[in-house]
């Protein structure tokens, strides 16, 4: 029997070509692979690097924003640029800066610094060595009262870059905060002489001047702060202050009104001019200023506390009671902690009833404020004698 060699062979060569076009798919297979993982690599990087674009040209047009007081078009494009680029120093810090200052700017802001220290807070788990975010963060927690701590986290900064502005003002606000005057001033001169953050020092150093009850350097320190942010509604409510501590009521009006002309609605001026034309007598006036308060804030009992202040001052004690009622009742249906209470919306209320003869809301009154003042933490006091009020035949009633 014959062998058959060639087809031997030829099947032998198949089986070959066979089992070598394994390693050529497996060849492809990873070509393919580390090409995809390329076109990823590059794809990210590419992002990433789009990403840093639009974070720092967000960042420019924010910067631009703060600079011209636009404090609300400020904090956007800064969350805009954090959320390109969560981990952006500077828009931690410029988003932080802004929250804090339009939290002075009006009477309902207070919540900005609360997110303020939520956005340092989170930029901390991020970033936890990098100066600014640190000095930021101290800056924060100092605007929410929460001194000792900035005190430690602001010196964390210093610790790394020793002539931060920033941080040195945070340290130094923080001290101020706590009453110890002195050292805040010695932290705020050396912090003026720090490179950057120059509108954060100057105030704080007027500031510091201010607890110190020198308002004439105060006043000079802000005016040196203005024109670095000519439209930072905050140094101008200062302004006015300092000014009225030397007795200069015409500088505090002009500064009150340049709120105006750039936040034609703002609602704190308006009350703080109602303070200063009741503080001048001028009657018509207060209670001009006082009702476009209550207008525009209908809300807010501090607008109806003076515009009732102001009836009675005038002697009408009807509209004097009854904005004092709306000033309290606003208080109790805000949950206002009894501590915290404007407790002259419950007393001058209860004046104004006993001089009209209102027995029925005198009693009323007086015993609302015996339910508050059972609070220990409660300091003020009012007290009929046990027979209740002169002229009001009814007993008071007890109190649980």
């Amino acid at each position: 029997m014959r062998i058959q060699r060639n087809q031997s062979r030829l099947s032998f060569r198949k089986r070959r070509r066979s089992s070598g076009c394994l390693p050529l798919v497996v060849l492809l297979g990873l070509l393919a692979g580390i090409t995809s993982i390329s076109w990823n690599w590059i794809g990210q990087w590419l992002n990433a690097a789009v990403a840093r674009q639009s974070g720092d040209d967000l960042m420019a047009a924010a910067r631009r924003a703060f600079d011209e007081g636009d404090l609300d078009t400020a904090i956007e494009l800064s969350r805009q640029a954090l959320a390109a680029q969560p981990d952006h120093a500077d828009a931690v810090a410029l988003l932080a800066r802004a929250l804090v200052y339009r939290s002075y700017s009006d009477y309902d802001r207070a919540v900005d610094r609360n997110s303020a220290l939520q956005v340092t807070t989170e930029a901390i788990r991020q970033l936890p060595s990098h100066p600014d975010v640190l000095a930021a963060h101290a800056f924060a927690l100092q605007a929410a009262g929460r001194q000792a701590e900035a005190a430690d986290v602001a010196r964390q900064a210093l610790d790394i870059a020793s002539d931060h502005g920033l941080a040195r003002t945070a340290l130094a606000l923080a001290y101020g905060g706590v009453g110890s005057f002195e050292i805040a001033l010695r932290e705020n001169l050396q912090a003026v002489q720090s490179e950057g953050w120059r509108l954060d020092s100057q105030r704080a150093l007027a500031i510091s001047y201010s607890d110190l009850g020198d308002y004439e350097n105060a006043l000079a320190s802000v005016d040196r702060a203005i024109p670095l942010n000519a439209r930072l509604i905050p140094l101008y409510f200062e302004r006015a202050l300092y000014a009225l501590q030397l007795g200069n009521a015409d500088e505090a009006t002009a500064a009150y009104f340049q709120v105006l002309v750039y936040d034609p609605e703002n609602v704190k001026a308006r009350l703080r001019l109602c303070e200063l034309s009741s503080l001048l007598r001028e009657r018509e006036a207060a209670i001009r200023y006082c009702q476009q308060v209550t207008e525009r804030a209908p809300a807010w009992a501090d607008g109806w506390y003076h515009l009732g202040r102001e009836y009675f001052l005038q002697g009408n004690f009807r509209l004097a009671q009854e904005h004092f009622h709306r000033c309290s009742s606003l208080q109790v249906m805000q949950n206002i902690p009894p501590e915290e209470r404007r407790f002259e919306c419950w007393y001058l209320q209860g004046q104004a009833a006993e001089i009209l003869g209102d027995c029925e809301n005198l009693l009323a009154t007086y015993n609302e404020f015996r339910a508050m003042a059972i609070d220990p933490a409660v300091q003020q006091t009012w007290t009929y004698p046990p027979e209740g009020p002169p002229g009001c035949v009814p007993l008071v009633s007890s109190v649980p």
